[in-house]
């Protein structure tokens, strides 16, 4: 028994005929004679019974359909709640983050956002490894995750908006040698003591294409993820270290130089599943994502490389950049 079995019961009990119900619903009487079948064998007495040429409902076809009535009653009240939800410019969206993206993203959404009318934001921090970023979606409306440009794309089942394409630099103490060149190469850092983050997070691959650059291993002293926590470490002399450019604070101590002869940069996305955008708030947040991410690029003076892109989809919010697979160089630059 389902609705559409239900309705051309009803219907016949107002038309009095298979052709009349079939013309009401633009269909062939064959297609109704089957669905009043179907709907018979789910039923233990007859709901309908033949006067002369006609079909009519039984009393019990007639109790089944006012109960019609109230089931189609019952379905219009929950299509306008859940279009009322989707459409609600108010609604809860939950939002997660690595440390990093949240301490970039976070105060500006909140500012951004606070009028009583808009999205109601539940945010938190999560500082996972790059895989486990898509599982996230299930528990949050959207997850900024980082990846690096050479990385494996993300899996089909989320859609991903680039909202960041940030270069990643070498940080070292204002007093150390290297700090008066302009740029550096894999060569000048090879020899040194570094501060990395933990296995299976992203800027892993970069210190492993440095070293494969530089031809030689890179001597890996201490395994930190915060890069608040990195930044005090190099100015304390602990070693050097890869730091974002833009979503991270300058520490008074510390330089940063870009770094030839790799890749080095990390794409900060944001991933939700594909229905989450269905919400009228999930967009909201999402776009105002996209201009912070476009505020920070200006304030940088980011160049062509910091372009936002969606992945995975069409682009609803204008401007999407869509990319392919991943590149499996291993970040080496060849150039």
């Amino acid at each position: 028994m389902d609705e559409r079995q239900l309705r051309i019961l009803r219907e016949l009990g107002e038309l009095g005929s298979v052709t009349a119900v079939a013309e009401a619903l633009l269909v062939t009487p064959s297609a109704i004679s089957q669905q009043l079948r179907l709907l018979q064998r789910a039923i233990p007495v007859p709901l309908t019974e033949r006067q002369g040429r006609r079909l009519v409902l039984t009393d019990a076809g007639q109790a089944l359909a006012g109960a019609a009535i109230e089931v189609e009653s019952a379905l219009a009240r929950a299509r306008h709640t859940v279009d009322d939800y989707l459409g609600r410019p108010d609604g809860e969206v939950s939002v997660a983050a690595f440390h990093s993206a949240a301490a970039t993203f976070f105060p500006p959404l909140l500012r951004a956002l606070a009028a009583p009318d808009g999205p109601l934001l539940t945010l938190a921090d999560e500082d996972v490894p790059q895989q486990d970023f898509p599982r996230l979606t299930r528990e949050y409306d959207l997850v900024l995750a980082h990846r690096l440009v050479h990385a494996p794309p993300w899996p089909r089942s989320v859609t991903a908006t680039t909202l960041l394409r940030e270069p990643l630099d070498v940080a070292l103490p204002a007093c150390h040698r290297l700090a008066d060149r302009e740029r550096l190469r894999p060569a000048d850092v090879a020899g040194e003591p570094w501060i990395t983050v933990h296995d299976g997070f992203p800027v892993m691959a970069t210190i492993e294409a440095i070293a494969a650059a530089a031809g030689s291993p890179l001597r890996l002293v201490h395994r930190i993820n915060e890069f608040a926590v990195v930044a005090e470490a190099v100015a304390a002399g602990g070693g050097i270290a890869l730091m974002p450019r833009w979503t991270m604070r300058r520490h008074p101590e510390l330089v940063l130089r870009p770094l030839d002869g790799v890749q080095a940069s990390r794409d900060i996305d944001a991933l939700h599943r594909p229905e989450r955008t269905a919400r009228t708030a999930v967009r909201t947040v999402l776009t105002e994502l996209r201009t912070v991410a476009r505020g920070i690029r200006e304030r940088g003076g980011a160049d062509g490389r910091g372009e936002t892109g969606e992945r995975g989809g069409s682009d609803e919010l204008g401007g999407a950049d869509e990319r392919g697979g991943a590149d499996e160089g291993g970040g080496v630059d060849r150039s």
